[in-house]
């Protein structure tokens, strides 16, 4: 043994028998993850934060978390001698005369963006799949927890160079504050300082970022791996995955390995990201100002929801109760929408194991087609979003097309009532669809084109049967039947406590499972095998169709 092997050896017995460091490591490096893309959108948001922490560090260093107002020198020359805060004026020292100081920059901002979007795209993945059902409930919460988080963090950084653009969306902040009944002037108040703008936000703003919501992301963060490493992981259906199983490579040294490769691949993209992609260019903007508000004013593409549902909100008549203002026009779309949105994703697989009144626990993952409202409810969401989204947009889409503005708002109105609705209803009927061909396929095997006649002068196609691990993955699933609602009285003709609830429940769990399709049973199987003769055909030497030959549904 050499010298530095001996080194290593003496430090692990050290640290093992002090720390029990050798137990852990031992039994987390046996871990075994299935190997699946989908499960590496959480490794992106993991390693985007990652990066987000050592460029954001850079920043730091030069940032001045200040408000008063001094006058800049240097680059550019087109802010030369103009007067700002000191928070943009180092936004520019950074941009222009640090070396690699632009680039840093861009890349935390990219960073940001893929950050968001990765856990967007993962939640979208557990949601689909319903990997966030028992025992995973509350690790589908502290997910929720982190999309929080995740746009509390890019709000804070976003509005630190107290640029036009940044201040623009501050003012709306202090809009949505206020227009929370009682409490909305207290707290902008005290959120600002004073009166909007005040001089406290920037330095208030830069403390949260750096040091507050940093901390919260990595302690759920740690909260998040806990759990998956304590649940075990889920895996999609397959041949030899159970609940009871993971198929799949172990931790050490297979997916360290690929781990640590993919974490410089998340790295080389953004820093080319960052080097090639322009990204929030604040001098072109200037310093704030609350006269100058242009079209294209936008902030960063998951707060543009917000911002769309403020801009198809429609002037509505405020109301003064007991002295206190009731702005509906704000509070409406900037707290009820995002409420109803948020509080949908939290309830949800709660909702969902109670109308099921399923308590077992789930390691494998559904495929979508096979829950269908789920799968539906989840594209609404999403179209949803997407509508408020593009309504954030909609001074671009006029601008750009040559479009009327007041049209292209009340479209996007009409599309947020009407277009999750008819959302639901075509991915529900897709699913459903889906569903009755992995039945077809599983009683009657593939379509191959080949077409044979027997002796008599029949025609027929021949079918490839599927194979087991085919066969398998379309038959292996529930379905479940809805609630059923017991008599409104008992045997004594007393009415039954809590029926009233009950039969809410029931009603809610017809709307989840009513339609469905229920999977191939062996005896259907068996069934289905016994009356053909596709089988026997496939090693058979029938005469084959001709180019000139043709059949006919009722030839068969």
């Amino acid at each position: 043994m050499s010298t530095t092997e001996r080194a290593a050896a003496g430090t692990a017995d050290y640290l093992d028998q002090r720390t029990g460091l050798g137990k852990a490591v031992k039994e987390f490096a046996r871990k075994t993850f299935p190997d699946h893309w989908s499960f590496l959108l959480g490794e992106v948001a993991l390693y985007s934060f990652v990066i987000l922490i050592l460029s954001g560090f850079f920043l730091t260093m030069f940032f001045v978390p200040s408000m008063a107002l001094i006058e800049h020198h240097g680059a550019p020359a087109t802010m030369d001698g103009v007067l700002m805060s000191e928070a943009f004026s180092s936004t520019l020292h950074m941009s222009f005369d640090v070396r690699g100081g632009l680039l840093m920059r861009q890349i935390h901002h990219w960073a940001a963006l893929l950050f968001m979007a990765a856990i967007v795209t993962h939640m979208m993945r557990v949601f689909f799949t319903g990997a966030f059902r028992k025992p995973r409930e509350l690790n589908w919460l502290v997910g929720i927890g982190l999309l929080i988080t995740g746009l509390g963090a890019g709000f804070t950084g976003y509005s630190l160079p107290d640029d036009v653009l940044s201040g623009n969306g501050l003012r709306i902040t202090d809009g949505v504050i206020k227009s929370i009944p009682i409490i909305g002037s207290y707290m902008s108040y005290f959120v600002f300082g004073g009166e909007f703008p005040g001089e406290d936000i920037i330095p208030r703003l830069f403390t949260l970022h750096i040091l507050v919501v940093p901390a919260i992301i990595l302690a759920m963060i740690g909260l998040h791996l806990m759990m998956v490493v304590l649940h075990k992981h889920t895996q999609y259906p397959g041949g030899g995955r159970t609940d009871k199983n993971v198929v799949g490579f172990p931790l050490f040294p297979v997916y360290v390995a690929k781990a640590g490769g993919f974490f410089f691949v998340v790295f080389g993209v953004l820093a080319l990201m960052g080097g090639t992609m322009a990204i929030n260019n604040v001098w072109n903007y200037g310093p704030y100002d609350p006269s100058p508000v242009s079209a294209g004013a936008q902030p960063d593409w998951y707060m543009l929801f917000l911002e769309g549902s403020l801009r198809l909100m429609p002037g509505v008549t405020e109301y003064v109760i007991g002295g206190y203002t009731l702005s509906l026009n704000v509070l409406v779309p900037a707290v009820i929408i995002p409420g109803i949105l948020f509080t949908f994703l939290i309830v949800y697989p709660f909702v969902e194991a109670r109308v099921t009144k399923d308590k077992r626990e789930h390691h494998v993952l559904d495929r979508p087609r096979n829950v269908p409202v789920r799968t539906g409810l989840g594209v609404a969401f999403l179209t949803a979003f997407i509508i408020l989204a593009l309504a954030g947009s909609n001074d671009l889409i006029a601008t750009h097309f040559s479009l009327s503005i007041n049209e292209i708002t009340w479209v996007f109105r009409i599309l947020l009532f009407v277009g999750p609705w008819f959302a639901f209803w075509v991915t529900k009927r897709i699913c459903l669809g889906l569903q009755r061909k992995d039945r077809e396929l599983v009683l009657h095997g593939h379509e191959t084109g080949r077409i044979v006649r027997f002796a008599n002068g029949e025609y027929i196609e021949v079918h490839r049967p599927l194979d087991e691990q085919e066969r398998w993955l379309r038959v292996a699933y529930d379905a479940p039947t809805p609630l059923e609602l017991e008599p409104q009285s008992d045997a004594r003709g007393v009415r039954r406590k809590g029926y009233k609830k009950e039969r809410r429940w029931a009603r809610l769990s017809r709307f989840f499972y009513e339609d469905r399709i229920e999977p191939v049973t062996p005896s259907e199987l068996a069934a289905a095998h016994a009356h053909g003769s596709h089988d026997e055909l496939e090693g058979a030497k029938a005469p084959e169709l001709h180019a000139g030959d043709t059949t006919h549904e009722g030839d068969r």
